[in-house]
């Protein structure tokens, strides 16, 4: 009887992480459907201005205890993360749902690879050979049906998980965000880059004012997805979730977000990889996932400090994608040697912000 509700109560604690990781795999489908190349900066004033507030709320006391220099501090990185929400969703618009969640979850391998080059750390070989793997699955993904040019989109999502990484580097060598609030940074970050698209919005296309005017009803509910659901959703359920269960566990789960990309993009979205892309889809899934697992597994909850129990994922390792999110919204895991960076804030459509949390939050 104990056994069955121990796999009970397993099961309760995992399915709303899985859930997680299924929403941003769709928020990539979700952005794809709302972004144009005119409303890219309009529409992410209306996504973060629609849950900020409510985030906010959430996380008040938390803000409160932020000091001048961590303010700073999530200013600076919300600049830096305004820059990849927006050529993760310009990239996006120019790419299908399928190629933009699974080059950008190479924000997995890329993040211990450029830890490892600055922090002078080796890593295992395994993990080079898993990095070796997943760009290889990207070339074949974006080459697709022949060897042609990778899109403009293809190069703009694999440009945002070279700056997402940056991002997550800074936020780890920040001496004054590491006794930061997570979540509170997090708000802090999102708000500073919702700053940057409200400047940007008259000089690039529509105005929020604009686009709020003309969007009917499909275009608010698919807003309003990518801002409950990717965003304020994803970041209760990882408080929730990391209480419940380990942060390795939770991170393993995340960490299916490129997998429920590319289901909805080829399920829902009729996107047609060819052999050589179906062969790269395969290739990056299995060398993101073995890449993530090789370079850093996260302690559990008895081996992990006490200043870390009940902090979420995101707190102690670095974005496995937006707001949104990663998450946002999700991370990858540090280098071997190397200690757990600040919170990572969600992607811009989906999570990896661990992938957990890749994709556009």
């Amino acid at each position: 009887m104990r056994t069955r509700s121990r796999t009970a109560a397993g099961l309760a604690g995992d399915l709303p992480v899985l859930l997680v990781a299924v929403v941003w795999g769709s928020s990539y489908l979700a952005a794809k459907n709302l972004a144009t190349e005119d409303s890219v900066a309009g529409m992410l004033v209306l996504r973060f201005g629609v849950v900020l507030p409510l985030f906010g709320l959430a996380v008040r006391r938390a803000l409160r205890r932020l000091g001048a220099a961590e303010l700073r501090g999530g200013a600076l990185l919300g600049t830096v993360l305004a820059v990849v929400f927006l050529l993760e969703t310009y990239g996006v618009v120019h790419t299908s749902a399928t190629n933009a969640g699974l080059i950008i979850s190479l924000t997995m391998v890329f993040t211990p690879l450029a830890e490892s080059l600055v922090s002078r750390t080796p890593l295992p070989r395994a993990f080079t050979a898993a990095a070796v793997l997943s760009v290889l699955g990207v070339v074949l993904l974006t080459w697709g049906g022949g060897f042609t040019a990778p899109s403009a989109g293809d190069l703009l999502m694999l440009g945002a998980a070279v700056v997402r990484t940056a991002h997550v580097l800074v936020m780890h060598r920040r001496r004054a965000l590491r006794k930061a609030d997570p979540l509170a940074l997090t708000w802090v970050q999102l708000a500073s880059a919702t700053v940057v698209f409200a400047l940007l919005a008259p000089f690039t296309g529509k105005s929020p004012v604009e686009l709020a005017g003309e969007y009917g009803t499909e275009q608010w509910l698919n807003l309003l997805y990518l801002s409950a659901f990717c965003t304020l959703f994803a970041f209760l359920v990882q408080m929730w979730a990391v209480r419940r269960t380990s942060p390795s566990r939770v991170s393993l789960l995340l960490g299916t977000e490129p997998l429920w990309a590319a289901v909805f993009g080829v399920a829902l979205a009729g996107d047609r990889p060819g052999a050589a892309g179906l062969a790269g889809m395969v290739l990056v899934l299995a060398g993101t996932e073995w890449g993530r697992r090789t370079a850093a597994p996260a302690p559990s909850p008895a081996q992990a400090p006490p200043a870390a129990q009940g902090t979420p994922p995101a707190a102690r390792t670095a974005p496995a994608t937006p707001g949104a999110p990663a998450a946002p919204g999700s991370a990858a895991p540090a280098a071997p040697g190397v200690s757990a960076a600040p919170a990572a804030a969600p992607s811009a459509v989906g999570g990896t912000g661990g992938t957990g949390g890749t994709g556009p939050s």
